[in-house]
């Protein structure tokens, strides 16, 4: 009896264990990743996976808005708002992993499946953000927050949840609402395919030279690398250069033939803008037209008062003095960087006038010839993965973070770097960093996450899994890669948007790491841009790739004398794409845009010089059109009008790694993630606001 009392127990026990075990499913997605530290297990994902699994996220998602608007119960933030934070938890984790991958590691099926998705994914938000019950629910929860004893971070969640509702439409009639769909679908297809066109821009042009005269003026290496590309492309024994930027860029630095360095650099220019299939023009001019008519339906003068009004400008008229305020500062120290190249080309007894793709590579003689310095003479000594450790040297110092480089991560690419972060022997999170260009990679440099920093509804935490991308200088068959300070730089800068999500200490995830406002988030990168060229930081990294000898003083005196140099360019290229993304998004009247007239009314406007393009031109300008920066461009200088200011917090110490000034940076903005206002964030870690000056004097324009 005992026995068969025991073999029924067992039984009970099996049978409940499997009816509350989930069952696996074939689909990778849906299961929970069985891999160190819950990575995505990049080899078993395939592209057939995604479109099952966004549908079966946005079926669970809207099971919960159904328990939540048929609910009996008075609307609370644990019953309406809580619920509807967690309830896209799986839509999360694929639209992570997809969009991750589409960015960094793409091919024409996710591209595919991208263009499929946009309207879907649309339709799937419309529904949330348009559901009339679900919409008085949370705003029942908004006007009675008294009575719930929140805590600020929940007040945050709550408020961001009642105006994104708003903000998305919830107040608009019927009639209203279904135009705002159709804008919203439309909007989705037309930033897919500028994308798409864009890639396909970048990868369409190679500049192939077969004469080796052609190749004066290049570094050797330089040489090397593209003949390692030509013979990929089965051009054995010529030279293949990119418009892809690290490859571009030496070339129009080194190249002696100047009717070379104008044709990569107008391909360059030109992309989107050839009036082939993959022209963006059209498509732009359509996006400005809805995003205007979007604005307008909700009640704004225009897409920037829209986009502003929960960032630290607020409004388009600030944004704008702020620009101008720089670009009059600016604009006479480019003028006379213009005259000082003229000068040299008409000493050498050219007999033309500067043109942009001059630009590159008389600056490089005059830095060459002012202090002795140039690109190829610092490269030795910026090995990428020495810039690495010296990236983790200075938050190892700053934030007591240790990073130790893990091989059994799962890993998208044969490029990518894995490591897992702890601090005290604690688990932190993993860092994955993908350095290389490649033709499925997007351009540019950025940072992203796999699974973000939270707390899941129980209270336990959930470590981030965070994505640095670059497309920094690749090695050639005979050297590492070998970096510039400037792609050094941008490794630092991504660097610091990575430990704002590590560091991340939120509950919900619709307030951590780096969901702040736009003009705050590039507070944590560029800071972190600031410790690069620093002599007791560069003594640690910087060493000859051959010898291992540290850089010499005289380089690192060089290095710091030619640190304001050409900032009159690289402020004014900026500066006139900021001001370009502007007045596209201040138009207050329904108007058929001629972009390339746009382009040139505005540039005259602000009076730029002909000798320089702005940094983006429209047709490729991805920030604005794909990647969430429209009206925000101008954040970049906003967030160095704080970093500067903020850096100096450390340097008024006499110690660059203050560990009581790192302390509470970590603790009033890293680890804050979009839980408080941004403004009091800065204030609680710095004691008062910014000002323009601090911006000014770190680009020597004061």
């Amino acid at each position: 009896m005992m026995k068969k009392l025991a073999f029924l127990i067992i039984m009970a026990s099996v049978i409940f264990t499997s009816c509350n075990r989930k069952e696996k499913s074939d689909n990778p997605l849906l299961n929970e990743f069985d891999t160190p530290f819950g990575v995505p297990p990049f080899e078993q994902i395939k592209p057939e996976h995604y479109k099952p699994a966004y549908l079966k996220a946005f079926e669970e998602q809207k099971a919960v808005i159904r328990k939540i608007v048929t609910s009996k119960e008075e609307a609370t933030f644990e019953n309406t708002i809580k619920e509807l934070e967690y309830s896209g938890t799986l839509l999360t984790k694929v639209s992570r992993i997809f969009g991750a991958l589409n960015s960094a590691h793409t091919n024409d099926s996710l591209q595919a499946i991208n263009m499929e998705m946009a309207p879907l994914l649309s339709k799937h938000r419309d529904d949330i953000n348009l559901n009339d019950t679900l919409f008085l629910r949370v705003k029942s929860v908004y006007e009675n927050m008294d009575k719930f004893n929140l805590t600020d971070e929940e007040k945050k969640i709550l408020d961001d949840t009642y105006k994104g509702f708003v903000r998305s439409g919830a107040e608009l009639s019927p009639a209203d609402k279904d135009k705002l769909r159709k804008i919203n679908e439309e909007m989705s297809l037309l930033t897919v395919k500028f994308g798409q066109n864009l890639l396909a821009e970048t990868n369409n042009f190679t500049l192939l030279i077969d004469k080796e005269e052609d190749l004066a003026g290049l570094p050797e290496g330089i040489v090397a690398q593209a003949a390692a590309t030509a013979e990929k492309m089965d051009q054995k024994g010529k030279w293949a250069f990119t418009i892809q930027y690290p490859i571009m860029e030496p070339f129009l630095k080194y190249a002696e033939n100047r009717e070379l360095r104008k044709q990569i650099f107008t391909a360059y220019f030109m992309k989107g803008d050839n009036d082939n299939e993959y022209d963006n023009k059209e498509i732009i001019a359509r996006i400005a037209r809805l995003r205007l008519d979007r604005a307008n339906l909700l009640g704004y003068r225009s897409y920037a008062d829209f986009a502003l009004e929960r960032n630290m400008a607020k409004t388009p008229e600030r944004v704008l003095d702020f620009l101008v305020q720089v670009w009059e500062a600016a604009l006479p120290v480019a003028k006379a960087e213009v005259a000082a190249q003229q000068q040299i080309i008409n000493k050498e007894g050219g007999k033309f006038k500067l043109e942009p793709w001059d630009w590159w590579y008389y600056t490089e003689k005059i830095k060459k010839e002012k202090y002795n310095l140039d690109d190829e003479l610092t490269r030795p000594y910026f090995q990428i993965e020495n810039v690495i450790e010296g990236m983790f040297f200075v938050a190892n110092r700053l934030y007591n973070l240790d990073f130790t480089k893990r091989t059994d991560i799962p890993k998208y690419h044969p490029d990518v770097l894995t490591f897992e972060v702890t601090r005290d022997n604690e688990h932190v999170g993993v860092l994955m960093i993908d350095n290389y260009p490649r033709s499925s990679k997007r351009g540019g440099a950025w940072c992203g996450a796999y699974r973000g920093q939270s707390r899941d509804k129980n209270g336990n935490m959930i470590h981030p899994v965070v994505t640095m991308v670059t497309n920094s200088t690749p090695p050639s068959a005979d050297k590492p890669s070998l970096l510039t300070p400037d792609e050094a730089n941008t490794l630092f800068h991504e660097f610091g948007h990575a430990l704002h999500q590590l560091l991340s200490n939120s509950t919900y995830p619709g307030v951590s790491g780096t969901s702040v406002a736009r003009d705050f988030v590039e507070l944590p990168s560029q800071i972190m841009e600031h410790w690069v060229l620093e002599p007791e930081v560069l003594r640690e990294y910087a060493k000859h790739y051959q010898t291992g000898e540290v850089i010499p003083a005289e380089i690192i005196d060089k290095l710091d004398k030619a640190g304001k140099f050409n900032m009159g360019f690289t402020t004014v290229e900026f500066l006139a794409a900021a001001l370009l993304d502007m007045e596209y998004h201040i138009i207050t009247e329904p108007v058929d845009i001629d972009i390339r007239e746009f382009e040139k009314k505005v540039l005259d406007k602000y009076g730029l010089i002909p000798e320089i393009k702005p940094r983006y031109r429209s047709t490729y300008f991805n920030h604005i059109w794909n990647s969430g920066y429209a009206a925000g461009y101008y954040s970049y200088y906003w967030s160095e009008m704080l970093d500067a200011d903020a850096f100096l917090a450390f340097k008024e110490t006499g110690d660059i790694f203050n560990r009581e000034v790192a302390a509470r940076f970590e603790n009033e903005i890293l680890s804050k993630g979009g839980t408080r206002d941004p403004l009091d964030m800065y204030i609680a870690f710095r004691g008062k606001e910014p000002g323009i000056d601090a911006l000014l004097k770190n680009r020597g324009l004061k």
